[in-house]
């Protein structure tokens, strides 16, 4: 008797040990507070935002984080809790998410502004994107092709003009090329001027210069010569978008023509969302689409035979014709190429969501207003997904290849909550003609001696600009 009591009592001594040690585990206050395995913070104040800068980039920091602690890990924002997650079977789970995490992306608020659709979640953001996105739907892109053609018809004049050992700066010209793009066709012919697009580019580079700085350094204190640069440049920028406004409000266009500035005119918008999403748009329409095309020359450049049977399909497909919309379809293995490109040159490395309520992710609990964020680039680079993942190999994506992977595995342009990004068609279609009319008028070639590093920011850039040379076919 004395004996079964003992053993009932050191069983419930048991339990109620484990109990408390739960409460203590899960207790909001506790630095475990998610069954989610992960980081606890480094800081009581910044969590693990100084691991972030230690690791070079949120990308950087994710591929540590899930290399330790598998495809879910938390970590904290500060004193928030955060999540990630990168698999193709969790990327499922979350793909109805529309929120953002607005706390995520502040630090890019003094550019894109307040009012930024970046920031605009619930029927707010859902009725903006469904508003916008008809300004970059199918029909409005095979509109604009005729712009893409004659846009890199000048780019090639001009460089047939260069000496053939000319070095040539990749991304500089990628850029170039592409904000006259975005901006030709979302905002009209203001942009024709080439000193009006030069001098935007210009304003922008101290801009974005200054955020990527901001994501390790912080951002600069009011009055000092950081901040006056930014503030002066930003100005110079929105000063340009309130002359296109006037412009497109005096010379309104049939409705078969509107663009995308004319979307957000006719809909009567506050002018401060006016220019907040205009700036948005535009700076992530040309500096995503500008990197994508540098990349892919930078690839077929440093991948002889890559080129050679890119060239030849090319050939067949347009032969001396301009690219229209027919032959997007035909050129397969420019696609295969592009795709390639976004995954090996992990483009846009993450994206980011959170629910109002609480949700089950990979079997565990998310509270209510938890980050979740999409480690699309640690997804890219997984082993099990893409063998010898740091090679450059466009088969990846042939038909066949295409159908035995998960569809979930690439993403390189997010995919949840129909929030995926609204300008996706409209890269690739540019992006396609660009490569096109360059590759069937030219042979690229990489400068010798380079070592080109990748950045990995909010868009993952060369770390200095790449250099290549060019022979005509």
């Amino acid at each position: 008797m004395c004996g079964t009591m003992l053993v009932f009592v050191i069983f419930a001594i048991t339990v109620v040990t484990v109990l408390i040690g739960a409460v203590i585990y899960f207790y909001p206050g506790s630095k475990h507070v998610t069954t989610i395995p992960g980081l606890d913070p480094s800081d009581p104040k910044d969590g693990n935002i100084p691991d972030i800068g230690k690791a070079g980039s949120m990308h950087e920091f994710l591929m540590n984080l899930h290399e330790d602690y598998g495809p879910i890990a938390s970590f904290w924002w500060g004193t928030k809790l955060a999540v990630s997650i990168a698999s193709p079977e969790l990327f499922r789970e979350h793909q109805t998410i529309f929120d953002k995490p607005p706390y995520l992306f502040a630090l890019f608020q003094p550019l894109f502004g307040a009012n930024s659709i970046q920031y605009a979640n619930g029927a707010d953001g859902r009725n903006r994107r469904n508003l916008y996105d008809k300004a970059f739907s199918h029909d409005a892109v095979r509109y604009y092709m005729g712009t893409f053609n004659e846009l890199v018809a000048e780019l090639v004049t001009k460089m047939k003009t260069l000496p053939k050992d000319e070095h040539i700066p990749l991304q500089q010209y990628s850029t170039a090329l592409v904000l006259k793009g975005i901006a030709r066709t979302s905002f009209g012919d203001y942009f024709k001027d080439d000193k009006v697009s030069l001098a935007f580019r210009k304003n922008y580079d101290i801009c974005w210069h200054e955020m990527e700085h901001s994501l390790a350094h912080g951002l600069p204190e009011e009055g000092t010569d950081r901040d006056k640069a930014f503030k002066k440049a930003r100005a110079q920028m929105l000063s340009t978008i309130d002359a296109i406004i006037k412009q497109r409000r005096d010379n309104p266009p049939p409705p078969e023509r509107q663009l995308f500035i004319d979307v957000l005119l006719e809909n009567n918008f506050p002018e401060t969302q006016i220019k907040d999403d205009a700036i948005t748009y535009v700076i992530g329409g040309f500096h995503t689409s500008g990197n994508m095309l540098a990349w892919t020359l930078y690839f077929i450049a440093t991948h002889q035979d890559i080129q050679k049977k890119l060239h030849k399909e090319i050939e067949s497909v347009l032969g001396d014709e301009d690219v229209d919309p027919s032959h997007i379809t035909q050129l397969v293995y420019l696609r295969q190429v592009l795709d390639e490109s976004l995954r090996a040159s992990i483009l846009g490395p993450w994206a980011a969501r959170c629910d109002d309520t609480d949700t089950k992710l990979g079997g565990h609990v998310i509270p209510k207003g938890t980050p979740v964020i999409h480690a699309l680039g640690v997804t890219l680079q997984d082993e099990k997904q893409w063998p010898h993942p740091a090679k450059f190999d466009p088969e990846r994506f042939s038909p066949e290849n295409r159908k035995k992977r998960d569809k979930f595995a690439f993403q390189p342009f997010g995919f949840s909550g129909k929030r995926i990004c609204p300008g996706y068609r409209f890269a690739y279609a540019e992006i396609a003609v660009f490569l096109a009319v360059l590759c069937r008028a030219f042979k690229f070639n990489i400068v010798e001696g380079q070592v080109v590093e990748p950045v990995y920011g909010f868009v993952t850039s060369p770390k200095e600009e790449v250099w290549v040379t060019k022979e005509k076919r």
